[in-house]
Parts: structure tokens; C-alpha cells; sequence
């Protein structure tokens, strides 16, 4: 057992010691589990002496978040799906780009559609104005969002946020009626409710996750989002063939408000004011999250922006989106113009990587936790080692896809595998700000989001810029560029991470003491 005085938190520049203390043998009243080894508090943290899993206030968090992210997600990918729908053919007839270096898939299918749904003149530009402005707003409200949801809480932010964009989403069709103008402006609109949800969902977990349950907690909470892509892209395009355009956002519209009231009647911001938490759950969460939270009332700022590792989850999570980005705008492109896949078969192999990705979410939360919980690995190595493996795997595949010609199957099976592997992330740099600064977590995730909101701006501009002829050269130079940038990332990320809870993040460091 270390003393009292080896007990205390490292500073920043420190690479610190943080691996997880040995639970096994701990007494409740003693120990517990924090990024800094150090950090002991008195609290039931260990495995064995954790609250049950079964109808926990924490877990039915998860699970709501879960399909708060599912909306979240469907609300924002089930544009892309209907735009082919909403624009004439004719129009985007001269804008046709279609390589012809592989050969036809397969033969189209004959399908009985509807085609009720009013066509507009929209151009390529106009399509990429209208599928771009989504960000235009995203971004603006990502440092705010995490800054109002650490002061007053992240129910209300997260709940209203997702409920604005619900409500928007029902309007869609008589915006587009209105004109390109008011269907650009009411995305943005859009993506400035999206924009607070997730700092507001880390801010919340902050007062929620038990350290020793945090890759668990959130890997099912964010990977709502994946799912939400694997539903909505085929849903969207059935949708459109058997009733009509307008009909995909007034049901993801109604699915969105159907979730609110859920969310505002079962959920609480702390597990102080939850009215249905067991008391032996409310005092396993706050006894081990005690010694981690700040008494503050004023945000460090200069000493956050100063944080060098603050700035290595930037870097990743820039890196990281560049390709996600890429992938979510451009797939559907690459498996229809280079690949030749008809609408059908595109629409299903579009959505599986995402399927993947879920799944590697969900597993890698639990064996994140696990490595640490039962193997004592240290915060930091679970953090490095899952951000390598989820940007330099699929960095290598990415690449493989783009060398193997007009092999379809590879080609599909090896894209998969790339967008799978990035699940590993969930586990790695997306949830370090808990890490390093629980009390800012929020705040912390609106810096790092924003600066990972301009990939989606500008690498699918890039992208289009580089691929004029859609030739599978051109792509090999898209899939490589995103490769580097990845590559890049989890280095960087992997020098300057840290795994503790950083100096500027607490108010007292004497109470860090055992």
C-alpha cells in the first residue's frame, strides 16, 4: 500500500503512474478506482463490490442515451437518402460521374415505387450547399453546449436538443417547398440543436460513470449513433420506394419526440436527484467519483487550453472524423460510380460497416473495462492501446480497399473491417476527457468536437476535388490521404495522452490524499 504522501496526484507534465489499484483484496471503505493511482477514495468501486447491472438508474441512462443517439443519428444521415429522391433525374443527368473502369455488378432491379413526391431543379452544388450546412450549425454550438451543460446540467440540454431537431426535421418538406434557402437554413438549424448533445451526454457522464464502468457506459450510450446509421440508410430508402420522400422526416421526426418525453420522465442529471436510484447505487457512484470532481465555479480556461493533453484527444479526434466523415458522405458515391453496385445493394452494404462498428463498440467497452477492473492495466495503456488499434487498423485497410481494384467482395469486406475496427476509439481517446478533467468533461468534448466538425465541412469537398473522374487512381489517393491523417492521430495521441486527472482540473489537491 503506498503512503499517504506517494499518494498524491501527479502534476501535468508528470506520466504519472496510474494503473488500477489492486481490487481484489481492497476494503470497500478504502479504495477505489481513478485514471490517477493515487486518487483512493472511500468507495465500493471494485468488481466484486459494485452496484448490480440489472435495473440500475445507471444503466437505464446508457440504454436511453442509446436510442437518443440512434434518433440523433437517423435525424442526421436520412437527408442524404432522400435527397436522391427530392431532386429530378434530368437535372442530375449532366452531373453523372460514373466510372466505367469496373464493370456492371449486377443488373438492376425492378422495383414498384411510389413516385408521389415532388421533384425539385437541384444541381450537384446545390445538393452538397444543402447536405453541408448541417455542420455550418453543428459547430457553433459545441463549446457552449458543454460549457452551459456543466453548469445547469446536461438533461434538459441533451433532451431539448434532440427534441429541436426532431421538430425541425417534421418541417422538412415544407422548406424544401420554400426554396434551397430555407431548407440550407433549417439544416443549420438542425445541426445547432445536434451540436450540444454530446458534451451535454460527457457532462452528464461525469456525475453518472463510475470510473471503473466508464468504457461500458459509454460505448453503449454513443453507440446509439452507429446503430442509427445501420437503420436509418436502408429504412430511408424504403421509405422513399413504397410511400414517398416526406414520409422518412416526418417518421424520424415523430420517433424523435416520442423519445423526449421519455428521457425528461426517466431521467435525472445527478444520482442526488433521481427519484428511483437504490441508495447502496447512489452512494457506489458518488463515493467513487468523490475525489474527482471539482469545487470550482470558474472554468480554468488558460490552464485547459495550455493542457497538452487536452490537445492530443484534438488531434485524434480531428484525425479520426476525417475519415469517418469521408466515409459517411462518400461511401454511398464509391459503391454506386466506381463499384457499380445497384441502388438496392447499395443501400444495405452502405449501412454494414456502420453495423460493425457497433458491434466492435459494444464489445470493446466491455473489454476496456475488464483489462482494467481484473488485469490492473493502467488507464493510460487501455486509452493508447484501443486508439491504436481503432486508427491505424482501419488506416491499413482503408488503403487495401483502394489497391485491390474492382474485387468487390474484398473491396466491401475490407471497408467493413476499416469502419469496424474504428469502434475501438469508443474506448480509446473519445472518452479520455473523463480522464483527465471528469468536472469539464463536457466542456472539454465541445473543443475537441469542434475541431473534429471540420473534416465533415471540408475533407468530403477535398475528396469530390480530388476524384473529378472517379477512377479507382483518384480514390486511392482519397483512401490514402485518410489513412495518413489517421495514422497521424493515434501517434500523436499516443505520445501526449495521459491517463490521470490533470492538476488544473481540481480545486484542492490535499483531497487527493488517501
Amino acid at each position: 500500500m503506498k503512503s499517504p504522501v506517494s499518494d498524491l496526484a501527479p502534476s501535468d507534465g508528470e506520466e504519472g503512474s496510474d494503473r488500477t489499484p489492486l481490487l481484489q483484496r481492497a476494503p470497500r471503505a478504502e479504495t477505489g478506482d481513478l485514471p490517477n493511482p493515487g486518487i483512493k477514495p472511500a468507495s465500493p468501486a471494485s468488481p466484486e463490490l459494485a452496484a448490480p447491472v440489472c435495473c440500475s438508474a445507471r444503466y437505464n441512462l446508457a440504454f436511453l442515451s442509446f436510442f437518443g443517439f440512434f434518433v440523433l443519428y437517423s435525424l442526421r444521415v436520412n437527408l442524404s437518402v432522400a435527397l436522391v429522391d427530392m431532386v429530378d433525374s434530368n437535372t442530375t443527368a449532366k452531373d453523372n460521374r460514373t466510372s466505367y473502369e469496373c464493370a456492371e455488378h449486377s443488373a438492376p432491379i425492378k422495383v414498384l415505387r411510389n413516385q408521389t413526391g415532388k421533384k425539385y431543379q437541384w444541381d450537384a452544388e446545390t445538393q452538397g450547399w444543402i447536405l453541408g450546412s448541417f455542420f455550418y450549425g453543428y459547430i457553433i454550438t459545441q463549446i457552449p453546449g458543454g460549457y452551459v451543460a456543466s453548469r445547469s446540467g446536461g438533461k434538459l440540454l441533451l433532451g431539448f436538443g434532440i427534441l429541436g431537431t426532431a421538430v425541425f426535421t417534421l418541417f422538412t418538406p415544407l422548406a424544401a417547398d420554400f426554396g434551397f434557402g430555407a431548407l440550407v437554413a433549417l439544416r443549420a438549424l438542425e445541426g445547432l440543436g445536434e451540436g450540444v448533445t454530446f458534451p451535454a451526454m460527457h457532462a452528464m457522464w461525469s456525475s453518472w460513470a463510475p470510473p471503473l464502468e466508464r468504457s461500458k457506459l459509454l460505448s453503449i450510450s454513443y453507440a446509439g449513433a452507429q446503430l442509427g446509421t445501420v437503420v436509418s440508410l436502408p429504412l430511408s430508402g424504403v421509405i422513399c420506394y413504397y410511400m414517398n420522400w416526406t414520409y422518412v422526416f416526418y417518421f424520424f421526426g415523430l420517433v424523435g419526440i416520442i423519445w423526449f418525453i421519455l428521457w425528461i420522465c426517466l431521467v435525472s442529471d445527478t444520482p442526488e436527484t433521481h427519484k428511483t436510484i437504490t441508495p447502496y447505487e447512489k452512494e457506489y457512484i458518488l463515493s467513487s467519483l468523490k475525489n474527482q470532481l471539482s469545487s470550482q465555479k470558474s472554468v480554468p480556461w488558460i490552464p485547459m487550453l495550455k493542457s497538452l493533453p487536452l490537445w492530443a484527444i484534438v488531434v485524434a479526434h480531428f484525425s479520426y472524423n476525417w475519415t469517418f466523415y469521408t466515409l459517411l458522405t462518400l461511401l454511398p458515391t464509391y459503391m454506386k460510380e466506381v463499384l457499380r453496385f445497384n441502388i438496392q445493394e447499395n443501400g444495405f452494404l452502405s449501412a454494414v460497416p456502420y453495423l460493425g462498428c457497433w458491434l466492435c463498440m459494444i464489445l470493446s467497452g466491455q473489454a476496456a473495462d475488464n483489462l482494467r477492473a481484473r488485469w490492473n492495466f493502467s488507464t493510460l495503456w487501455v486509452r493508447r492501446v484501443f486508439s491504436l488499434i481503432g486508427m491505424i487498423g482501419p488506416a491499413i485497410f482503408l488503403v487495401a480497399a483502394g489497391f485491390i481494384g474492382c474485387d468487390y467482395s474484398l473491396a466491401v469486406a475490407f471497408l467493413t473491417i476499416s469502419t469496424t475496427l474504428g469502434g475501438f476509439c469508443s474506448s480509446g481517446f473519445s472518452i479520455n476527457h473523463l480522464d483527465i478533467a471528469p468536472s469539464y468533461a463536457g466542456i472539454l468534448l465541445g473543443i475537441t468536437n469542434t475541431f473534429a466538425t471540420i473534416p465533415g465541412m471540408i475533407g468530403p469537398i477535398i475528396a469530390r476535388s480530388l476524384t473529378p473522374e472517379n477512377t479507382i487512381g483518384e480514390w486511392q489517393t482519397v483512401f490514402c490521404i485518410a489513412a495518413a491523417i489517421n495514422v497521424f492521430g493515434a501517434i500523436f495521441f499516443t505520445l501526449f495522452a495521459k491517463g490521470e486527472v490533470q492538476n488544473w482540473a481540481i480545486s484542492d489537491h490535499r483531497g487527493h490524499r488517501n
